[in-house]
């Protein structure tokens, strides 16, 4: 979970790493920078911010750096980048570096942030869409064995309908290679009756496969 130690970090101090010439590019509804230029020798990409808000509709320029989701978070102690970075980094299309970063997969989606923001900003919808960029760009996470779970998660939910908690578990174990971990706290669960042996399922499982073609999560490669 810790920062790269010699890791890049345009993000910080954007002002003073951005040209006067820079700041007076044109931007987009979505914030994003104008192309042609470099933010800290990174080249940014001119359409991410307009892709991010077109899947998590929400308003990333409406983000003015306040720092009140980054105050609220419970788990920014373990990022790599701050909540309210994010949000800015986005803004620049710095798609690489908020692509690669472990911030985006140890978001809890508590929807602290999206309360206390003053322009009703939901951070936690625009992380869920960069995870799925990241997913879809093939982008590996420094949070490999969380990156692993989501996408075992989101197949366990397309197949069924329903998560099925033993099916998950054996699918990740498969992907972690860590076969006996958490050996105790499974039998205990299936002791109590807490894991089915039969996955559930729903009646409709068009309209599951909808909710996921619609979001373009239907393959986590996006293929």
């Amino acid at each position: 979970m810790a920062a790269e130690a010699g890791r890049p970090k345009p993000w910080i101090g954007i002002g003073a790493i951005v040209s006067e010439r820079e700041r007076g590019k044109t931007r987009d509804q979505s914030g994003a920078v104008a192309s042609g230029i470099t933010v800290g020798g990174h080249r940014p990409d001119p359409t991410f911010a307009a892709q991010v808000q077109e899947i998590s509709s929400q308003k990333i320029a409406h983000c003015y750096q306040c720092g009140e989701c980054t105050a609220g978070c419970p788990t920014a102690f373990a990022m790599d980048i701050k909540p309210n970075q994010v949000s800015r980094m986005v803004q620049m299309g710095l798609a690489d570096d908020v692509l690669s970063s472990s911030a985006i997969w140890l978001c809890a989606g508590c929807e602290t942030c999206a309360t206390r923001c003053p322009k009703k900003v939901d951070l936690c919808r625009i992380m869920d869409s960069l995870r799925q960029i990241a997913t879809q760009r093939g982008v590996k996470s420094p949070e490999a064995d969380i990156q692993k779970f989501h996408e075992t998660f989101l197949a366990a939910i397309k197949k069924t309908g329903r998560l099925h908690e033993a099916g998950m578990i054996a699918a990740l174990k498969l992907k972690t290679r860590k076969f006996t971990q958490d050996i105790p706290l499974g039998i205990a669960l299936t002791m109590k009756g807490k894991m089915a042996p039969l996955p559930p399922s729903v009646k409709d499982r068009a309209a599951v496969k909808k909710v996921f073609d619609k979001s373009g999560s239907g393959d986590p490669h996006g293929k």
